[in-house]
């Protein structure tokens, strides 16, 4: 891969040196989280978004080497290779430019030009496409034969070869391509007797829009509507224009061969290109989609994982309900199951029993906190809990994949003797004390963010939410003694095997007294040692440099701080003081640049920082469903997902409420993104509720009185629930009913 480098630099606009400095820790198998946080000097800073982008160019200019490699070898069997052709090949920089070239050598199934071929008819083809002035009918009258019964047949053989020349023209479709590009619109229209089948995707039954312009939840969307055979969809341009584009290149003026040629360039175009082109624009466009929907979903994952932690609590967690009642657990501050109870709060008869068992949990377990699952009957569970004024913060939970948690086989494996509703009630405590650690038990998917998930390239998806999980954990770091295997699995150089013997061997020492008893576990050599050590923590050990994120590569530098100051190790970490006397130009190595010494200096005055924020209590407005929501209400809220038309908003009820894109801010803005973070506090103005279909309207711009509502409101909050629903057509059922139901059951 290190031929790479220069084109990849020219093209992520950064250093020569810095590529191949990724490139060769690539081939050393470095991660990138480990040469983003160890290995500034040599990249020269590079963040871990710079070095994805150059693994992931690598990986492009890799597939792009292996296919043109292909096509030189095929073309050279062929004995069709010239030098010519082979400069063409070594100008072409996108894979469709190579394909364009291939395409007249490439093996296909038998074609009507192929047909006319064979019976004689190219030499017709190349006097039709020399346009002199001969008597057409005449010149075709001498291919006649056995299988040429008349000059028409022979013609529109010629025809045929011509077509399918022009189809197969490289510099023709090229330009044909940026045609396409420039021009063309993405139709649907609803098929026959679908209109009511097809009811949700309505917006589209008569849709078009400039493919450089359209949004990517409406391209999925028309997707998702034509798989479904509800839609009729195509991608073209104006045809004229693209008839014109092509007889400006093959008609000579008038002739007599003219309107034969308008013949062929016309099937040419109907049969051949625009199907072909059509056909790659359409992959093009949903891989573009994709992106930006798998995008939206890596933000948002990145963002609830890294969300505010309570911290190591003694927790009492109710999973709530109203028949089957709340199922109620105490975790000690390790998050280990102490009990488990049941409480009924919805049935009169019951409310004493249920606040004496509370007490009693209370005082029996030391409880520090308390956590609610914000599903379900959880504001009113909230409220009889408040109600009991103990003393102790409350905290809603988003518990959403908490039920898939339940069920799965790491759920089983951990509480092989507990059912679904006390897995539950773990998961919720958990997620309180450490969302991070929990939530890596749970396939992204069903956590309850983003947007299209189930309709995009679900190997990319895994991919890149993979890569989320794993900066995630190592930018926070994990604690080597208490980390469950899923936890360990995301670290840097480890992996899932790896982690099951971390956590075999850990049980068998008891627990780990400093990081170089990692050279230990079985399997886990030197390379996975230096990937992994730094992104480890081990609190109160022997070394106090391992409870921080200082690697041990360079505990020897600063012992030799420490030393200079004539201080111990343990006396110079966390001591300001004493590391702001410290120069680091005094200690750069070959090894070791100003960048990580900086780096090192910085860890040593806050060792283990945590880089979360601290959690805050929330208190929503005394509405508890939806028919309690009134227009016009100014009510706090928390961001609970984004996407790219607008920010759903938890105000306490069961169905998140909707702010469109264009009610975010008092200034234009693409993305909510730009103003918005998952689980951000704001306050929101109401200006619909649609009881029946479960949609709330809201509109941050007005709550902060940034905009004054003139006029009538109506069409207002019509036109608010119009942009609603033609952004959430978009969405798939199951995330409508993620975003807009909100757990009605579990």
């Amino acid at each position: 891969m290190s031929g790479f480098a220069p084109l990849i630099a020219v093209k992520l606009n950064l250093k020569q040196i810095q590529v191949q400095a990724v490139l060769d820790l690539f081939e050393e198998s470095a991660t990138i989280p480990f040469i983003a946080r160890y290995r500034k000097d040599k990249t020269g800073g590079l963040d871990e978004v710079q070095i994805q982008h150059i693994q992931d160019e690598a990986k492009f200019l890799k597939e792009f080497t292996e296919r043109k490699t292909f096509i030189e070898k095929a073309i050279t069997e062929q004995g069709k290779m010239t030098e010519e052709l082979q400069s063409k090949i070594d100008l072409a920089t996108t894979i469709a430019a190579l394909e364009d070239i291939y395409l007249p050598y490439k093996p296909k199934r038998k074609t009507k030009a192929q047909t006319a071929r064979e019976n004689g008819l190219e030499p017709l083809a190349n006097t039709m496409l020399a346009q002199q002035q001969e008597d057409v009918l005449l010149e075709a009258s001498k291919y006649i034969n056995d299988k040429i019964v008349t000059a028409e047949d022979a013609l529109q053989g010629a025809r045929d070869i011509i077509a399918e020349l022009v189809n197969e023209n490289a510099e023709v479709r090229a330009k044909m391509r940026k045609l396409f590009e420039d021009t063309a619109t993405m139709q649907s229209k609803v098929l026959a007797d679908k209109e009511t089948e097809g009811i949700k995707y309505k917006d589209y039954f008569d849709f078009s829009e400039p493919i450089h312009k359209i949004p990517s939840h409406r391209i999925l969307a028309i997707l998702r509507g034509f798989l479904e055979g509800v839609l009729r969809m195509s991608i073209v341009p104006v045809e004229e224009d693209a008839l014109y584009l092509l007889e400006q290149q093959y008609i000579k003026g008038m002739n007599p061969w003219s309107d034969h040629l308008r013949k062929a360039i016309r099937d040419a175009y109907r049969r051949l290109m625009q199907p072909s082109l059509e056909s790659e624009f359409r992959t093009a466009l949903k891989q573009k989609a994709d992106e930006e929907a798998i995008t939206v979903f890596a933000e948002n994952l990145r963002q609830l994982l890294l969300s505010a932690p309570l911290g190591r609590k003694n927790i009492l967690a109710i999973d709530p309900g109203y028949r089957t009642g709340c199922k109620v657990v105490c975790l000690d501050n390790k998050g280990d199951l102490q009990t488990t109870d049941l409480i009924y709060v919805h049935e009169n008869n019951c409310v004493y029993e249920s606040e004496h068992k509370i007490r009693k949990l209370v005082e029996q377990f030391k409880v520090e906190a308390i956590a609610i699952g914000d599903g379900t009957a959880g504001r009113e569970t909230e409220q009889f809990i408040k109600k009991m004024q103990l003393g102790l913060p409350v905290f809603l939970v988003n518990e959403d994949g908490a039920s898939v948690y339940s069920a799965s086989e790491t759920a089983r494996e951990e509480f092989p003797d507990q059912d679904v509703t006390v897995r539950g009630s773990v998961s919720i405590g958990r997620r309180l004390m450490d969302p991070l650690a929990e939530l890596v038990k749970i396939d992204p998917k069903s956590i309850g963010v983003g947007q299209y998930q189930h309709d995009v390239n679900q190997f990319r998806l895994k991919e890149r939410l993979d890569q989320t999980v794993v900066s995630c954990v190592n930018t926070v770091g994990v604690n080597l003694n208490t980390a469950s295997k899923h936890l360990l699995a995301y670290v840097s150089g480890i992996g899932g095997s790896m982690a099951d013997n971390i956590v075999r061997y850990r049980s068998e020492i008891g627990g780990f007294k400093e990081r170089s008893q990692l050279l230990k576990v079985p399997r886990l050599g030197a390379k996975a040692f230096e990937q992994c050590a730094g992104f480890l923590r081990i609190k109160e050990g022997n070394n106090p440099l391992d409870a921080s994120a200082v690697h041990p590569e360079a505990y020897p530098i600063v012992e030799k701080m420490a030393s200079d100051l004539q201080v111990d190790v343990k006396e110079l970490i966390g001591n300001e003081v004493f590391v702001n006397k410290i120069d680091p130009k005094k200690y750069v190595t070959e090894q070791f640049g100003e960048l990580t010494l900086r780096d090192i200096l910085n860890e040593l005055k806050k060792p283990g920082l945590d880089p979360r924020n601290e959690l805050e209590q929330f208190e929503f407005a005394q509405i508890y469903k939806i028919e309690d929501v009134q227009i016009g209400m100014v009510v706090p809220g928390m961001v609970t997902n984004l996407t790219r038309f607008g920010a759903f908003v938890d105000i306490g009820v069961k169905q998140d409420g909707l702010v469109h894109v264009s009610e975010i801010a008092n200034r234009y803005i693409s993305d909510p993104g730009e103003a918005l973070k998952l689980g951000q506090k704001v306050q929101v103005k109401v200006m619909e509720v649609d009881v029946n279909r479960k949609r709330i309207a809201l509109s941050i711009k007005q709550a902060s009185g940034e905009e004054r509502v003139q006029g009538d409101k109506k069409p207002r909050r019509q036109e608010s629930f119009k942009r609603q629903e033609e952004d959430l057509s978009a969405l798939s059922v199951n995330d409508a009913l993620s975003a807009l139901k909100k757990k009605f059951g579990k």
